[in-house]
């Protein structure tokens, strides 16, 4: 394996304590007093699953304790002591069920966010109480607690949700079709760029209970046993559903078909790109509305219209207006009007991820993979012994962790992610460190945001290959598309073929790119008053702009499948224009194997990730 950078040191070791022994933070909001009287107590309390699984965790991996400064440190033995680290646990922790909300000293805030929740739904008519039909499947239900926090991570509200048991139900019986469309990330970026372009105003707002809002059809006959601690009308009886609840499978679905028509009668279109976005033309001024679930962003040349339509659509759903948008799915969203620059963000995100697996002390790294690595099935674990010990790592919650991240404002990342998830099923020790590898570099790097407008350029697109250097002799494209500087749409995946030279690979590459192009310009089209001039997409491979061109006929590319050739019409038809750049300049390199920390700060930089 390729020798680490200079500036890299050894692999920090975890950061639990010895086995049998766990190093608990208490939160800088707990007092010195309430943690002496949590020591003094002498009731024990069986320790927790989680202790447990922390505390083998710690004795496999050989892991030494993390120190803060600004926290006090408590360590206990599993066998007494327990009651801190359930003290402890009720400061972070959401309860799980009722009975852990009723053992809690907060349980006071948790029956009133109940009781509200309750209150809403009855005056929804979300369902009425009969008596228990025959031979009819009943649905049950539960609680659903959630501390609702600040973006700097002071509590908002206690919050609980009513869930249906949808897992219980009878396809055919209690529900039928499910898909529920919502706005792709892809498409959020683009209209937030596009928004920051023209300086248009962008509201955001949420639906209060969106899934209460979608109606059951009469042929669907959902009975739901009574709601827990709520049971007042005796054990025959259960209740009808006449509205969507949370839980049930169709849920998504009726919420979307509710919002659809409502829309619609407002005179909006949905966006045939993208079924998530929905636009109205109106008075020579156009209002874009971007929905995911229950969330959403309006924008549009008029800000009297924006408020206008925001009011009326809080006369059909009761929503919460959230003003100018500053945080969307996660995204910490921020505006420069003066320089129509706006960015994204995921600095809370990436902390709370690294504090999760214990690495916030971890030395950061200046790239997400060590240069020329090769990681293969050859590093997974080879003996019992070792697949046990790997078997208590938690890779998989790390990657998906990771996931969203590279899928959201990290295209830096994306190709490492892709690599690492193909070892889900039995990640070795090698694929670990090179996980921690990845939150290292995000830990570096939390601060850098997607910024747009830092440059003025249309609709470019980036597409590269590398060849087939990987074990399963795939190449992997890669391909990044920007609007005034910066990524709204990026790609790093495994080819579905094996091909047989590297221009063959840079050309599959172009065709998967020419489809994203032609999408994207679907969507801006719809959306965007914009001339339609050819999209200009850079490739660092001159055999594979000439085959596109061309179209010329040889022996070694006879065998090539007509779907590939797809990017020749496109650049026939004016649709793209296919043109050459220099690999130094190339940023979609970066989505196809792992570089040295000066080429990937490069190309991060190029996609449009900036220091805030």
């Amino acid at each position: 394996m390729p020798e680490e950078e200079d500036e890299e040191e050894e692999e920090v070791e975890g950061q639990l304590n010895v086995p049998g022994r766990l190093t608990i933070k208490i939160p800088p909001s707990t007092s010195k007093k309430q943690a002496q009287s949590i020591r003094r107590s002498a009731r024990l309390v069986k320790p927790t699953q989680k202790a447990k699984d922390q505390a083998l965790l710690a004795s496999d991996l050989d892991l030494e304790p993390l120190l803060a400064d600004d926290e006090e440190e408590f360590i206990f033995h599993l066998q007494h002591d327990a009651l801190i680290s359930a003290a402890i646990q009720d400061q972070v922790i959401d309860p799980k069920s009722i009975a852990e909300a009723c053992a809690r000293t907060d349980w006071p805030l948790w029956k009133a966010a109940m009781d509200k929740e309750i209150q809403m739904l009855q005056q929804a008519s979300t369902w009425e109480t009969v008596t228990h039909p025959p031979n009819k499947n009943i649905v049950g239900s539960k609680w659903v607690y959630r501390i609702k926090r600040k973006a700097d991570g002071s509590i908002d509200k206690y919050k609980a949700r009513l869930v249906a048991r949808g897992f219980t139900q009878i396809y055919g019986i209690d529900y039928y079709d499910t898909y529920s469309p919502v706005a792709k990330l892809t498409s959020f970026r683009t209209i937030l760029a596009m928004a920051a372009c023209h300086n248009w105003e962008i509201e955001s707002f949420d639906f209060n209970g969106a899934y209460l809002n979608g109606t059951l059809s009469n042929d669907e006959e959902i009975y739901m046993k009574e709601p827990p601690g709520y049971e007042t009308q005796g054990e025959d009886s259960v209740k009808r559903l006449r509205k969507s609840l949370y839980g049930l499978k169709q849920a998504g679905r009726k919420w979307y078909e509710a919002l659809s028509i409502a829309l619609i009668n407002l005179g909006f279109g949905i966006s045939t790109a993208d079924p998530g976005v929905f636009y109205a033309k109106i008075d020579q001024q156009i209002l874009i509305l971007a929905v995911h679930v229950d969330d959403c962003i309006l924008t549009g040349s008029s800000a009297s219209q924006i408020s206008k339509y925001k009011q009326k659509l809080n006369d059909q759903y009761a929503l919460t207006d959230l003003g100018p948008v500053h945080w969307l799915l996660g995204i910490k969203i921020e505006r420069n009007r003066s320089a129509r620059t706006i960015s994204l963000s995921q600095s809370s995100y990436i902390d709370s991820i690294i504090s999760r697996f214990n690495l916030a002390d971890a030395k950061p790294f200046g790239s997400p993979m060590i240069p020329g690595a090769m990681y293969s099935k050859a590093d997974c674990p080879s003996d019992a012994t070792e697949a046990d010990k790997m078997a208590k790592v938690p890779y998989r919650e790390a990657i998906g962790s990771l996931m969203y991240a590279s899928v959201a404002t990290r295209p830096d990342i994306s190709h490492a992610v892709s690599t690492l998830s193909r070892f889900l099923d039995n990640p070795g020790q090698s694929h670990w460190e090179a996980v921690k590898r990845v939150f290292r570099y995000l830990a570096g790097t939390r601060d850098l945001s997607l910024t747009y407008g830092g440059e003025r350029y249309d609709l470019t697109g980036y597409t590269d290959a590398d060849g087939a250097s990987e074990e399963h002799r795939h190449a992997i494209s890669g391909y990044v598309f920007l609007i005034d500087g910066g990524a709204v749409s990026w790609y790093s995946r495994k080819q579905e073929i094996v091909t047989l030279s590297t221009a063959e690979a840079e050309y599959v590459a172009t065709t998967h790119a020419a489809k994203e192009a032609i999408w994207l310009r679907r969507l801006m089209s719809e959306l965007f008053p914009i001339p339609a001039l050819p999209t200009t997409l850079y490739c660092d491979n001159q055999a594979a702009i000439k085959l596109a061109i061309d179209d010329n006929y040889h022996s070694r590319t006879k065998h090539i499948d007509i779907r590939y050739h797809f990017i020749r019409q496109t650049v026939n038809d004016g649709t793209i224009t296919l043109t050459y750049c220099p690999t130094d300049d190339m940023a979609a390199d970066a989505l196809t194997k792992p570089l040295p920390k000066w080429k990937a700060t490069t190309h991060a930089c190029t996609v449009g990730l900036r220091r805030a």
